[in-house]
């Protein structure tokens, strides 16, 4: 595996196993009976429930219209702390005991959440220093979600406090089925209780300042460390920061929010599995793949960016999902979709409608890819608030209209069924760090978006070979024939073993291995591994690509390669290697060279372009 920080801010290394955690069982689905003419299935459906935002007299609606549609899931309690907990010492769950209840008698089963992902207003006038600070050193004020710092110990506690108080409440409910802990983790902080507890990570991850200041190369520009309280987060500074600093930052903000989840999941566990969902997104500071060991389920949320690309990035999404399931121990690398928009997209400033059967298109994207549900925010559309214009199972527009219809026609065509198996043979390896390095400010180019690289080699794989597990370095690649490996500038000693030890097929691209774990240069880490040396590397304008002799173009970057026991098998239109193979590697000089048929031995090169999707055109 790929070197990582420990995996709780406070250095300890043992995860919580949550990956043999039995889900519910068909028959536990609170679906019921065969006189309420459903049957059962394996698989969740639903959304998020916001009853609290809503007179009590519309919830009798809400059960009745969710048993039409077959709703057997509901994600109950995400923002509702303020209500939960009026003032420091009152706790008011008459109404969460009136919804649970109702629920269950409508044979809907509850993912009941902690809803420490907004803090009431009464706590942050009480602690304004666990209000979050920003890189600049503005303190935030409340006003909307996400207002706390992971690492404040007055929030902490109040965290595990209201985590308590619903376990010890809800834990025996007939309606329960899944503890969901948080939202969305991926705050970011800069402020006083993040500064010591990094001072602190820091110590058990480097052990010595020596260590330190070697890992981030501080002599450069005078910032080497004395003492552990010298060091700071990477706040607004004169110039570029420290990209190893910036790395070991975001590493131990992941820490800091699998500590946080630990703790409520330590309380929370029971006879139900515990999660929490994970932002498919690049500006989020967490190593899902390592959040994958914690839980008892992956659950993703999911929302595509653009319309055309919107198949593409769903089946990416999914396949990201399985893979960390898979790499963790889950069996069947088994997922949940705890969130995802029905019907509507977000895109360049407007919210587009999809035609209809879209949604029964996107639900089917998710399940061949092994989905155990499908899940949406949220069940009814909020009348005010920030995401008041968010798309819900039941619009503005109530439930007499298209958009409730395919939810109905789709819970019932999933009432029968039970999730999928996916088999893959094939790999392509993606990681969270790598991402992390990539956005660093002080690279010879700005125009890499890794994860875009990433959707275009997993759509063109996915064309060409069928199932595709994205999988995080360090995963098992035993059942993997083919493994391809684009991009991955940061790349450690345990990597770079890991890759070797593959018997298969692997493709590396341009930049792998270009850095460390640290992101110190190491520019000949994997001549070994390809048979041939990079004497030269070129980074491109997206103007200005190198033409190879078939034609086509690839930019971003070309290496000059020296062969030594590789052979060439593509070359530039001035005969430069484009594409060489040594035994059972390949390795592509041009960065952006997305090609499956460069991906085995005895395929032959194809002249078609790939777009940004995956299709083919020519």
């Amino acid at each position: 595996m790929q070197d990582r920080a420990p995996e709780s801010g406070d250095g300890t290394s043992e995860a919580h196993v949550g990956a043999g955690h039995p889900l519910p069982r068909p028959e536990d689905l609170p679906l019921g009976s065969a006189e309420r003419g459903r049957s059962t299935s394996g698989l969740f459906f639903g959304g998020d429930y916001n009853p609290d935002q809503w007179p009590e007299e519309v919830w009798a609606e809400d059960f009745a219209l969710m048993r039409t549609a077959s709703v057997n899931l509901a994600t109950v309690g995400v923002f509702s702390w303020s209500r939960l907990q009026p003032s420091p010492d009152r706790f008011d769950f008459d109404w969460l005991d009136r919804v649970l209840d109702g629920l269950h008698s409508a044979g809907v089963g509850v993912c009941l959440a902690t809803p420490t992902a907004s803090p009431p207003l009464w706590f942050t006038r009480t602690h304004p220093d666990a209000l979050p600070v920003t890189r600049q050193g503005v303190r935030l004020v409340h006003g909307s979600r996400d207002t706390y710092c992971i690492n404040a110990p007055a929030y902490r506690q109040a965290s595990l406090r209201i985590a308590t108080e619903l376990a010890n409440r809800y834990s025996d409910h007939p309606a329960l089925r899944l503890w969901h802990v948080h939202n969305e983790y991926g705050t970011w902080c800069f402020c006083e209780h993040c500064e010591h507890a990094f001072q602190d990570w820091l110590r058990d991850r480097h052990g010595t300042l020596d260590s330190l200041n070697d890992a981030w190369s501080t002599d450069f520009w005078s910032q080497r460390y004395g003492r552990w309280d010298e060091v700071l987060p990477p706040r607004a500074t004169q110039y570029l920061p420290n990209p190893a600093q910036e790395l070991d930052y975001r590493r131990f903000l992941s820490d800091s929010m699998i500590r946080h989840y630990r703790d409520q999941q330590a309380v929370l566990a029971g006879r139900w599995p515990v999660t929490t969902n994970f932002v498919v997104d690049d500006w989020v500071p967490v190593d899902h793949a390592a959040f994958a060991r914690e839980v008892d389920l992956v659950a993703i949320d999911h929302y595509p960016t653009t319309i055309g690309e919107a198949p593409a990035e769903r089946a990416f999404a999914a396949d990201r999902a399985r893979g960390w399931a898979r790499a963790a121990g889950h069996p069947d690398g088994r997922w949940l979709l705890m969130e995802h928009a029905a019907g509507a997209i977000h895109t360049d400033g407007v919210l587009r409608s999809l035609p209809p059967g879209s949604i029964t298109e996107a639900a089917e994207t998710h399940l061949a890819r092994g989905a155990v549900g499908i899940m949406y925010f949220q069940w009814r559309a909020s009348r005010g608030g920030a995401e008041q214009w968010h798309p819900a199972m039941i619009p503005h527009e109530g439930s007499d209209g298209p958009v409730f219809d395919e939810i109905t026609r789709l819970g019932a065509a999933l009432a029968t069924r039970a999730p999928e198996v996916v088999d893959a043979d094939v790999a392509l390896v993606y990681d969270e760090q790598t991402m992390w390095a990539w956005q660093g400010k002080h690279l010879p180019t700005r125009h890499v978006d890794y994860d875009r690289l990433a959707l275009r080699w997993h759509a063109a794989l996915t064309e060409a070979h069928g199932n595709v597990d994205v999988t995080p370095p360090g995963a098992d690649l035993g059942r993997y024939r083919l493994v391809v490996v684009p991009a991955l500038y940061l790349m450690s000693a345990t990597t770079h073993n890991w890759l070797r030890s593959h018997t298969g097929d692997l493709v590396l691209t341009a930049t792998c291995g270009l850095v460390d774990e640290h992101a110190r240069v190491t520019p000949s880490s994997l001549q070994d591994i390809i048979g041939a040396r990079v004497t030269a590397r070129i980074w491109l304008p997206p103007t200005e690509p190198v033409v190879l002799a078939d034609g086509r173009t690839a930019g971003l970057c070309f290496e000059t390669l020296q062969p030594t026991t590789a052979r060439v098998l593509h070359t530039t239109a001035d005969g430069s290697p484009a594409v060489i193979r040594n035994g059972r590697v390949t390795y592509i000089a041009a960065l952006d060279l997305v090609d499956p048929a460069l991906t085995t031995p005895d395929a032959r090169p194809v002249s078609a372009s790939l777009g940004s999707d995956g299709t083919r055109s020519r």
